[in-house]
């Protein structure tokens, strides 16, 4: 996916490039400055000697010597001191010239850290928003694939009030999956004679719902299918009115993965896919069920990623972006390709 949001160490990203969060003098510090210049040797600071420093907001790039990556883009964030002293825009300027620089080299991968969350003190929160703002920008407009990287769960913060209001409602509407399995998956009620009634199964329940919508065998039950989720995508999104790219673009999907959904009538989505379709859409909730029919899949009150998905929907926020930060913070996979 465009952008994706990963734990790891960011000196063992497989990527073309990687991002430093430096200091002024390029000359080397603690944090993840400290573990890029150990990592990749005296070399990286042997060049960085020659770029004469690095004002806050910029960047410049080097070679990354035994990272695996092929460059090394060095970028000074703000220190934050109360947030009216232009700490944003100077943040959002290392996003951004990082990914120009990147562009300009022929970068396809590129690894991010979360700029000035560590020893300069942004707020973690704050500086997350910064973060997926301007990479979310920068990709409407560019092919790229944008890790950012968190070393551990503690670096990472969404808003306060955002985990609260999710996770609230997720102990009002997540049905933990050994209440379901204790119920043993009883879906419905099937008379046998009037006076008898037993529990029947889930797949019981789908042919009653399926078996009556056509009267006939089972080559009018093919000959009435509805259309599949490739079909219904493009439909969508001529209702919509927009261009493919924007609407891959605003699903976190990559254009050589809706080439092959557009150009393969079968084509069978994993359910993140579908759900990032249905976000980018901004679908309600009915029409984002009908739409995950259509490629085998629905929500389900037992899996809390699928409820996450349904807050956001009932409270119309579409931006695919701010849901993965959520999905993150709450250790479940993301949505996008």
């Amino acid at each position: 996916m465009p952008l994706e949001i990963v734990r790891n160490d960011i000196t063992k990203m497989t990527v073309d490039a990687i991002v430093n969060a430096a200091n002024e003098s390029l000359l080397g510090g603690g944090g993840v400055d400290g573990c890029i210049h150990r990592a990749a040797g005296p070399g990286l600071l042997h060049e960085c000697r020659t770029l004469g420093g690095c004002k806050t907001g910029d960047a410049k790039l080097t070679g990354a010597y035994r990272l695996p990556c092929k460059y090394v883009i060095h970028t000074v964030g703000p220190v934050w001191q109360d947030g009216t002293h232009g700490e944003r825009e100077k943040l959002a300027s290392c996003y951004r010239k990082s990914l120009v620089l990147a562009k300009e080299h022929g970068c396809e991968t590129v690894a991010f850290p979360l700029i000035s969350s560590g020893v300069y003190g942004y707020p973690g929160d704050q500086a997350l928003r910064v973060a997926v703002d301007t990479i979310g920008e920068f990709l409407m407009e560019n092919d790229m694939t944008v890790f950012l990287v968190i070393f551990d769960r503690a670096s990472f913060r969404i808003s306060g009030k955002l985990f609260s209001d999710i996770a609230e409602y997720i102990d009002d509407n997540y049905v933990d999956a050994h209440t379901d399995a204790r119920r043993g998956r009883v879906y419905g009620l099937k008379r046998h004679d009037p006076n008898e009634v037993v529990a029947c199964k889930e797949s019981d329940v789908l042919l009653a719902f399926a078996l009556p919508c056509v009267n006939g065998g089972l080559d009018d039950l093919l000959s009435n299918l509805d259309a599949g989720f490739s079909e219904t995508l493009l439909q969508l999104i001529d209702r919509s009115g927009k261009k493919d790219a924007e609407i891959y673009k605003k699903a976190n999907v990559d254009r050589k993965l809706f080439s092959k959904i557009r150009n393969n009538p079968d084509y069978k989505p994993s359910k993140a896919t579908a759900l990032a379709f249905a976000i980018a859409l901004e679908l309600d909730l009915d029409e984002t069920r009908d739409f995950l029919a259509r490629a085998g899949f629905a929500l389900s009150r037992s899996s809390k990623f699928d409820v996450i998905i349904e807050y956001f929907i009932r409270q119309k926020k579409y931006d695919v972006f701010e849901i993965n930060e959520a999905l993150f913070a709450f250790d479940q996979s993301l949505l996008g390709a």
